[in-house]
């Protein structure tokens, strides 16, 4: 039995989707009690997809935050094999006390139960890229502490907690670390639960007319942004996640040949049917304009903190990554094969939150 946190969140969702597909095993799956209903539902989606679903899904009701994950005694917890830790803030503007408490104490917590696991063989944590904060360079799977400086309290905490993990594996724990860059909707469908990242791009253009206008920081030629669609995250970690030769690895999930801001910006307007009009501005200002005229950030819809991976300074080394997914037909496919499809899930799909869960 696999323990899962995060759920019914959609990455969680979908990796146990692959899972029952590919696997015999069954899910012990950690839900707060106000997303119980939601958890249910999700359930039953599953269940249409996977008819045993229904049988090998337990919702155990409970919180990271709390101690024993509040669910001290439970006795599924006997039987649990693989521990999966997807549950995270993944939100830039996060408060340092939330994002502490939820990445950071949250991780703690459930390092903190492993060793009352009697069946445990390995954890599996899904960190982030950007642990690298603003790092400067090429950033390999074995990097975490390069005397970096981090944009926002999401990369701080979530690099804390991932020091956590590593300081655990150093004595003895079994455990994969999964670096996810900046994950977006399926490439053949183009879901997603969560419209943040460049969707906040693609939604200010959507909302202009034919020649759309949009602030270019620095040289959006230099710069680069990782982008990877979530069914080539979660097939990589679903296949990752079942090679015992994975344990002790960090494997960073994220695009080989990332696209420059330039390239990225040139297809979402393209794919959106808009005349793409730069206007140079420098970063500096632009954050002070977006964070101190009233009304300027909801107008605009891009928040301040995503200004900072207009210019983001590292690059991602995936060796270790391509060396394990070597045969499995799983790669990162091409970002301008695919963002026709995220733009259009976009439109038909406006009700789509761009908040966290939490």
């Amino acid at each position: 039995m696999r323990l899962l946190t995060g759920f019914p969140g959609f990455l969680g969702s979908e990796y146990i989707s692959r899972l029952l597909r590919s696997t015999d095993a069954r899910f012990l799956v950690l839900v707060q009690k106000k997303f119980e209903p939601e958890a249910r539902n999700r359930v039953g989606q599953l269940a249409a997809r996977h008819p045993d679903a229904g049988s090998r899904i337990q919702i155990a009701i409970g919180d990271i935050t709390e101690a024993g994950l509040g669910i001290t005694g439970h006795p599924g917890l006997r039987e649990i094999t693989e521990v999966d830790h997807f549950a995270a803030v993944y939100d830039l503007n996060v408060p340092e006390s939330v994002g502490q408490k939820i990445n950071t104490e949250g991780t703690r917590n459930v390092l903190a139960l492993l060793p009352s696991l009697p069946s445990l063989r390995a954890l599996h944590y899904v960190s982030t890229c950007y642990v690298s904060g603003s790092f400067a360079g090429r950033f390999f799977e074995h990097d975490l502490e390069k005397g970096q400086t981090f944009n926002n309290f999401y990369e701080s905490t979530k690099h804390e907690a991932e020091k956590l993990v590593r300081e655990a594996m150093q004595s003895g724990l079994p455990a994969v670390i999964y670096r996810p860059a900046i994950v977006v909707g399926n490439s053949k469908t183009g879901e997603t639960q969560k419209f943040d990242g460049p969707y906040f791009v693609l939604q200010w253009l959507l909302r202009q007319g034919k020649h759309a206008i949009l602030p270019s920081l620095g040289d959006p030629t230099r710069y680069r942004i990782n982008l990877v669609p979530s069914d080539f995250v979660l097939d990589a970690m679903a296949h990752l996640s079942q090679n015992p030769s994975s344990i002790g690895k960090t494997f960073q999930l994220a695009d080989p040949a990332p696209l420059t801001i330039a390239e990225v910006v040139a297809a979402l307007a393209r794919d959106s049917g808009r005349k793409l009009i730069q206007v140079p501005l420098p970063r500096g200002l632009a954050k002070f304009a977006v964070g101190s005229i009233p009304g300027l950030e909801k107008w605009m819809g891009i928040p301040r903190s995503a200004l900072d991976y207009f210019m983001h300074p590292t690059d991602y080394d995936v060796s270790e990554t391509l060396k394990h997914l070597e045969g499995s037909g799983i790669a990162c496919p091409p970002f301008s094969s695919y963002s026709r499809v995220l733009v259009e899930y976009m439109k038909q799909h406006p009700g789509v939150r761009s908040q966290a869960m939490t």
